[in-house]
């Protein structure tokens, strides 16, 4: 495994994390998150991402009963804040109060007396910037918290942050947590250069596009069953990807790695691998050998060529 510094930190991550979006606590049983967990840590992944919102707690909850029991030193435990928990006025945002009680709540659901990453999992419109800044460098100066992060910020708003922590003399964000992959690669305009200008890392998700990247769907097939997009429940998220002009660049995806001697999710992997401004790529599986294919892209380089075909193929 290969591991790479968050942003201007010192905080190194393996360049491939577990996440759980869907999977864990959802999905896949207590048995089978006992076995990811076990698989990625064997491989030296030590990045383990959640949010509290992600089944409405069972997420970090199932993730937390797996990591318990492994050296807590040897992992970097990233969970995030934002979205509503319930239906009361201010279990949501990133407030001051909720953010304080957003943060004790995944702590006591992941079984640990820290994070080592809280991210904000969206950009709070309703509540002024600077009040969020000061609740996370509140919790960072109690122990409570190790650094904290953005997800899904566009790029003034992570400027304006930085700007304001460094002015007010706070602990500034090392991360964001941005929706990457070939077909998504907006964040390559200005996020990506605003991010390292201000000593943000990326922790990107959905690097293999709700698994569309893989090769698994065909244009005019019924998705497999047990997939994602034959599930009514999950196939919510991945409906925009399966078009007939998304899937028919995917089958080229797919012929290409198969003359490279590779698969199309190792070459989609690797993609976003390729720019040392991602720190980390974040993927799920329902499975120990889903999730070892997965780790496999951590070797996988993307040479001048690789890249001028995939960028004719995937164009920004």
């Amino acid at each position: 495994m290969l591991y790479r510094h968050l942003g201007a930190s010192g905080l190194r991550v393996s360049v491939m994390g577990l996440g759980s979006w869907l999977t864990i606590g959802n999905t896949i049983d207590q048995a089978t998150t006992q076995s990811l967990v076990a698989t990625a840590f064997d491989a030296g992944v030590n990045l383990f991402d959640t949010a509290d919102v992600y089944n409405h707690g069972e997420g970090e909850r199932a993730l937390g009963e797996a990591l318990h029991g492994l050296p807590r030193h040897r992992l970097v435990v990233a969970t995030k804040c934002f979205f509503p928990m319930s239906d009361d006025a201010n279990d949501r945002g990133l407030s001051r109060k909720h953010v304080h009680e957003s943060l004790f709540a995944s702590l006591r659901r992941l079984r640990t007396d820290y994070v080592d990453l809280l991210q904000c999992h969206r950009f709070d419109p309703d509540t002024p910037v600077l009040e969020t800044a000061r609740a996370m460098d509140d919790l960072i100066r109690r122990g409570h918290l190790l650094y904290w992060g953005t997800s899904q910020w566009p790029a003034d708003r992570i400027a304006e942050v930085v700007e304001l922590c460094r002015r007010e003399h706070l602990h500034a964000p090392i991360s964001n947590q941005p929706l990457y992959n070939l077909f998504d690669r907006g964040i390559e305009k200005d996020v990506l250069p605003t991010s390292q200008r201000c000593g943000l890392g990326q922790l990107v998700y959905s690097p293999l596009a709700q698994g569309v990247l893989t090769g698994k769907y065909a244009v005019g097939k019924t998705p497999p069953a047990g997939t994602r997009a034959a599930d009514p429940v999950q196939n919510q998220f991945v409906g925009r990807y399966l078009t007939p002009s998304h899937l028919g660049k995917v089958q080229q995806l797919v012929e290409l790695a198969r003359a490279r001697g590779t698969t199309a999710a190792e070459l989609a992997l690797a993609f976003c691998l390729r720019d040392a401004r991602i720190a980390s790529v974040l993927v799920g599986a329902r499975s120990p050998a889903q999730l070892q294919q997965s780790l496999a892209a951590a070797s996988r380089t993307v040479d001048a060529s690789l890249q001028q075909q995939l960028d004719h193929l995937f164009p920004l």
